[in-house]
């Protein structure tokens, strides 16, 4: 099978999901590995100032476009490597006619199977305020915790200001988010965002982290009929109390 990748959204993003994807894939070969068909389109309009609007440019249209170019070239779904570009998720599979992996919804599954309650959220002001993940938790019998006014401004810095940016993320940033959706009650808090992702790259965080551009990229390998490693099978610890993650050691 072959996945079509929209991506660009951002591009650092996308290289760690084509990353992940290949790492997650139980391949004792290079022709156990998934076929891939990646767009990377940076130009594709800021999504959430769209849908905040901040901006006319309606990021779906390109998206779309490429979409359509991917069914063209007879890929069996298509994965996007940028959360807040979920919140158009039914209208590019409708206007594609090709399945697209949604992210938010297998997340809100898997928490569910893990019999949560109360979920952190960290992801782009779009994300936050068009609701797509609290509908999704909520859906499932969960409770979604959103950061305060003064804490979202700082996972906004950490998204456009460090990640966007090309800087190294300043962890003492999320240290201070994360503290305040576990004293809130979360019991795990979603990476919801694709740049957030690269926090988990960057810093050893093993508890109390679930990361969305995971999820989904282990719901492509299963749905392009790829094994995932086992070391795969379970994405996340809960854990009521909260520990500064370390920096990873790259020697």
């Amino acid at each position: 099978m072959r996945l079509g990748i929209i991506g660009g959204l951002g591009p650092m993003a996308t290289a760690y999901f084509m990353e992940l994807l290949i790492n997650m894939t139980d391949a004792k070969c290079d022709q156990d590995h998934l076929e891939m068909i990646i767009y990377n389109c940076p130009s594709i309009p800021d999504r959430t100032a769209y849908i905040l609007g901040k901006s006319n440019a309606n990021p779906v249209v390109p998206i779309i476009k490429i979409g359509k170019k991917l069914k063209e070239q007879n890929v069996d779904c298509i994965s996007i490597p940028c959360i807040t570009a979920h919140y158009f998720h039914d209208e590019i599979e409708e206007k594609t006619g090709c399945k697209v992996i949604h992210a938010i919804r297998d997340t809100s599954y898997m928490l569910k199977e893990a019999g949560l309650t109360k979920i952190g959220i960290m992801a782009t002001d779009g994300t936050i305020q068009s609701r797509i993940f609290q509908n999704e938790i909520e859906k499932n019998g969960m409770h979604g915790l959103v950061p305060d006014k003064k804490y979202q401004r700082i996972v906004m810095d950490i998204i456009y200001k460090d990640i966007k940016a090309g800087k190294i993320p300043d962890i003492e940033k999320y240290n201070v988010v994360a503290t305040h959706l576990k004293n809130k009650g979360a019991q795990v808090i979603i990476l919801g965002c694709t740049e957030l992702s690269l926090l988990k790259k960057q810093y050893d965080i093993k508890t109390g982290v679930i990361d969305a551009m995971e999820v989904l990229a282990k719901s492509s390998l299963i749905q392009c009929n790829k094994r995932v490693k086992p070391k795969y099978n379970k994405l996340f610890v809960p854990c009521l109390l909260y520990t500064s993650p370390s920096p990873r050691d790259t020697r």
